[in-house]
């Protein structure tokens, strides 16, 4: 006799595909709010608020382009007779197929075919499945076990898995009125549920759910909270609002949002001269006064002497460090500019690109880096480009990560400061 447990699961299986009408995809599809466009501050406050997004609300916001132009959606879907829905799961079975090498095909195809089971798949111009994901939902339970997810590999390190999660997490909530997500995550799969907000702290009470699913050897159980009222698809405006709202308040109390134009100085030739800070605009303006420069307290090392960093010494010095970067192997991804067309969204996401020959060019003209911490700003941005764009798991990641380890080795042997007396 099957235990009341499985007399529930069983029970569930025999179920309709789905409990409620499936929710059109347009009803879904992204809409305009006013959180797109640019808010003020508080109430009395005329100061316009800029926003500028994070790195993963720009990703984000160019997949909402593509969905609002049609190139890109996000279908859900199931083995109920709808000839869509049944081309999407062979395309899917397919990817599961080759993405999961380690899956009998056979195991894949019958949970894909198991009208218990649901799809979110990812759907390039209509017609062409790139990724998705299956689970199978317990109704009664208020959760889902996540069976398979994966994208084609053309499709990879591109933010898609993050973008394919939120949706899978939206239709969940609103076709199948769930409220956790539960998976079995092998070694390789435990990073990026973990990037999804997925934990290995069960919080559901433990007869929600114990029984219901198999145990797998070799798989980390983890668990996904669905927010009841998160909008999960539309980050980039929520983090938007919330922001500018922050921002505005900040204004009220603060002058650092007031931008001053640039400095025109400039000798008769046309060559940029050094000016008093004091004439700077806006710096007395943010409290600064003349006691508060401090003398030098470094000096450089060249050709094993200690130097003072006169304008001449610290043209040398930068040119020394430079030239130590290019010639190191890690330093290959960082010579020349990332090219657009083989990147095209790095340019959308990064605002101020960085490369050594741009940094070359620069220094050559021998008024731009004036002192070592516009330079060394330079070198940093750099870096960070390189870590705000790729994955902590890219090799591009870590040259970036050594190439910076090998600029703090070469500034603190090199770079002598003063303590004082």
């Amino acid at each position: 006799m099957a235990s009341p447990k499985r007399r529930k699961v069983e029970q569930e299986a025999s179920q309709p595909a789905t409990g409620r009408p499936s929710l059109p995809a347009q009803n879904l599809k992204q809409s305009k709010t006013e959180g797109d466009s640019a808010l003020r501050g508080p109430a009395g406050s005329s100061v316009q608020v800029p926003f500028t997004p994070g790195a993963h609300s720009q990703r984000e916001s160019v997949f909402q382009r593509q969905e609002n132009d049609g190139a890109l959606s996000f279908q859900y879907a199931c083995n109920d007779g709808d000839p869509h829905h049944s081309m999407w799961i062979i395309a899917l079975k397919n990817i599961f197929s080759r993405q999961l090498p380690n899956m009998p095909k056979a195991y894949i195809a019958r949970l894909l075919m198991d009208r218990s089971h649901r799809s979110v798949v990812v759907v390039r111009h209509g017609t062409q499945v790139v990724g998705g994901i299956t689970y199978r939902p317990f109704h009664s339970q208020g959760f889902a076990e996540i069976a398979f997810c994966a994208v084609t590999a053309p499709e990879q390190v591109k933010g898609f898995g993050a973008r394919l999660m939120n949706w899978t997490k939206e239709y969940a909530r609103k076709q199948d009125n769930l409220q956790y997500f539960l998976t079995y995550a092998d070694n390789n799969a435990v990073g990026y549920f973990t990037k999804q907000g997925f934990t290995t702290g069960i919080t559901m009470p433990k007869e929600q759910w114990h029984g219901w699913i198999k145990d797998y050897d070799g798989g980390t159980l983890m668990e996904g909270r669905i927010h009841p009222t998160l909008a999960f698809t539309r980050f980039p405006q929520m983090l938007r609002v919330q922001r500018q709202a922050l921002d505005g308040a900040i204004r009220t109390l603060s002058r650092c949002h007031i931008v001053y134009p640039g400095l025109t100085h400039s000798a008769p030739d046309g060559q940029h001269i050094p000016i008093p800070i004091d004439q700077i605009p806006g710096v007395k303006e943010a409290g600064w006064s003349p006691e508060q420069q401090p003398p030098p307290r470094t000096r450089l090392l060249l050709d094993r002497t200690a130097c003072d960093p006169t304008p001449a010494n610290l043209q040398r010095f930068m040119a020394l460090l430079l030239g130590s970067l290019q010639a190191q192997e890690e330093s290959w991804p960082f010579r020349e500019p990332v090219p657009a067309d083989e990147v095209p969204d790095y340019y959308i996401i990064i605002k101020n690109p960085v490369d050594l020959s741009l940094v070359e060019k620069r220094l050559r003209a021998g008024s731009f880096y004036v002192t070592l911490d516009i330079f060394l700003a330079d070198l940093r941005r750099m870096i960070s480009n390189c870590h705000i764009y790729n994955g902590a798991d890219t090799v591009y990641y870590k040259q970036g990560s050594k190439l910076e380890g090998f600029m703090d080795q070469f500034l603190l042997s090199h770079v002598l400061v003063d303590l004082p007396s």
